[in-house]
């Protein structure tokens, strides 16, 4: 089993580096250990963390596909301070995500509203107005991107969300046209062809800075670099 990797830790919280293949949290249905499970096992002090026995003292969330920073309180104070920060979102999550085609903008904002898709299983990015109305069928739902690499058939991203839906990231960047490589879910028959040829077995997408402030005020700035995968990939399509 994956094992997660802790960048820093203090008493406040931890933060750690989730690998991808590995779930946040479980849930009635889900049997299997995940980073929930690893973290009550060196920590057992995080049972009594939060509000959902499920995620004692986690944050937010990573796909399990996705791999990166998450940060974990050890304090209900810090939790409280932390989830007060999430919701006036004033927590910086930024994550380097590689998409298919080349990205005409060097920067923009995605706006559209995100609900649950039909389908059950995935969400679905929506028109911000329809015939003229503003859309009140999905939760506001705001990605900013800023190129930093073009390749010949790809473009390397530097995305920041502003809002934490689930799977914002790769349902935005699906329905600006530009899926994230490795994502089946999200993705056009032709890139899910696409994928299968490159074998990556996880998303190109790296939750790899965070920024809050802790109990006392002070800013904290954590980062990562692309796993070792990742980055012997972006070697193999220059």
């Amino acid at each position: 089993m994956k094992k997660y990797k802790t960048i820093f830790k203090n008493n406040e919280f931890i933060i750690v580096n989730k690998p991808a293949g590995l779930l946040t949290h479980g849930s009635d249905q889900i049997k299997e250990k995940t980073l929930s499970d690893q973290l009550i096992a060196d920590y057992p002090e995080l049972k009594k963390i939060g509000e959902d026995p499920y995620r004692p003292g986690i944050m937010h969330r990573l796909d399990r596909l996705a791999s990166g920073l998450i940060a974990v309180a050890r304090a209900q104070a810090s939790f409280d301070n932390l989830k007060a920060q999430f919701q006036k979102r004033t927590i910086i999550k930024k994550y380097t995500a590689l998409v298919y085609g080349r990205v005409d903008k060097d920067e923009d904002e995605i706006n559209f509203p995100i609900r649950r898709s039909t389908k059950g299983f995935k969400m679905a990015a929506i028109p911000v107005t329809n015939k003229g109305k503003i859309t009140t069928n999905g939760r506001i739902a705001i990605s900013e991107f800023a190129v930093i690499t073009h390749y010949i058939n790809y473009t390397l991203l530097k995305v920041k969300i502003k809002t934490g839906r689930t799977h914002q990231i790769r349902c935005h960047l699906a329905a600006y046209g530009h899926p994230l490589v490795g994502d089946d879910i999200y993705s056009t028959k032709k890139t899910r062809i696409k994928n299968k040829k490159l074998n990556l077995d996880r998303i190109f997408l790296v939750a790899d800075e965070l920024s809050f402030r802790d109990l006392a005020g002070r800013q904290h700035k954590f980062s990562i670099g692309l796993p070792a995968g990742l980055k012997n990939f972006l070697k193999l399509i220059k």
